[in-house]
This record gives structure tokens, sequence and C-alpha cells, in this order.
């Protein structure tokens, strides 16, 4: 006979202690509802005290003695707390790092080909790496990786600053090249 429960996928814990749930004899309570705006009080006191407000006591630092708690709406905190951990993540930085491949005989037109697509990825905001792979007997052809590469960097000088030059690592020679500052 089959198990027709859902597994366990583990409830997360609440960040903050709220009501009944804070185990401390006394708490310091903050805030607008105490006079001075910070008082020591008995947790069954404080909790009746923030009932009679319709909101909750909430433990803001329990690692000191007495917790420090504060009165306010609990559903209405943690949507905040929420809202702003969006916001952080959404300014983080986000960079983008597109590739671009040669050949240590890429000709003319494939070359500029290429750097047109750099050119739209610095644009853009995006880091460029390109590299020079070698294969098989063309490994004997690095001056020529390593020309193909400078040239490269210096046909986007005015959209990207170098940030490595030409490094080789293993089969390929790397070069990166970060957007300049203003350009996206």
């Amino acid at each position: 006979m089959r198990n027709n429960r859902q597994p366990y996928r583990g409830r997360q814990e609440e960040p903050y202690k709220v009501n009944q749930k804070i185990r401390a004899r006394e708490v310091r309570v903050v805030g607008d509802f105490v006079e001075g705006g910070n008082a020591l009080l008995q947790t069954d006191k404080a909790i009746k005290l923030a009932q009679e407000n319709d909101l909750d006591l909430v433990e803001i630092s329990p690692n000191v003695d007495p917790p420090v708690c504060k009165i306010l709406d609990y559903a209405k905190f943690k949507y905040e707390q929420k809202k702003k951990q969006k916001e952080i993540k959404a300014n983080a930085a986000k960079v983008v790092l597109k590739e671009i491949r040669f050949g240590p005989n890429t000709d003319e037109h494939d070359f500029n080909f290429k750097v047109k697509h750099a050119q739209n990825f610095l644009k853009e905001g995006a880091k460029v790496k390109a590299y020079v792979h070698f294969v098989g007997r063309t490994i004997v052809f690095k001056e020529r990786g390593e020309m193909l590469l400078l040239k490269f960097a210096q046909a986007l000088e005015d959209l990207g600053a170098v940030e490595q030059l030409p490094k080789m690592e293993g089969k390929r020679m790397n070069i990166f090249i970060t957007p300049k500052a203003g350009k996206k």
C-alpha cells in the first residue's frame, strides 16, 4: 500500500520570537508604546500591552540581558524585511561575461565581425573574454595568437579597458576586457 502523504519539506523557522514564544521573564520594550521610548517590563505585561493595541511583541535583540523587544505589527514587519532583502538583491551588480573565440589563423573579415559583436557586448555593460584556441600543431603559432588578441584589445580601446593581458592557459590564450565606466 502506498503512502499518500507529501514528503517533509522542512518549515522555515521564524527569525524572530513573537508574543508567547518569548521565554525571558523580563524584557526591555522600546518604541512609541512606552514612556521615554524604553522600559523594563515583565514579559506577560508587555504582551498584554501589545495586545491592547492590536499588535505583537517581537523580540528584536535576543542576545542581550534582558532581551530587547518592540511592539509592532509582525506581519507588516516581515513584509518590510522581505521587501528590503529583494531591494538589496535587485541592486546587486550582476556581471555578465561573454566569450569570443578565435583561431590562430583567423582572417580579417572574421576578426572584424567578432570585433563588432564585442563592441555590442561592451555597450550592454558585459565583460568580454576573448581567447585563441590552439588545436593540434597550431600551438606553434603562439605569437600570432598574442598579436591577434592585442589587435582585438586595440580595436576595442574606446569602449573597454584591458583587465588582463594575453595569458596562456593550457591550449588557450585569454584576454579580458571590461566596459569603461559610463558606457552602459
